[in-house]
């Protein structure tokens, strides 16, 4: 496994430290307002692979 490398500490903060804050606390935020996490799109099953669950369905 790939060691991480380690930050070094001068008490500045950079861009990326910034972007990863917003980012961060946007969606805290995002999932404190909804019920969780949210689906946009479904996967679309193929009707022709074998699907046991939905054969005995009918």
């Amino acid at each position: 496994m790939k060691q991480k490398k380690k930050k070094k500490t001068s008490g500045k903060i950079n861009i990326e430290d910034y972007i990863r804050a917003v980012k961060k606390a946007d969606r805290e935020n995002e999932l404190s307002q909804s019920n969780g996490w949210k689906r946009i799109t479904s996967i679309h099953k193929n009707k022709k692979a074998y699907d046991r669950k939905r054969d005995k369905k009918f």
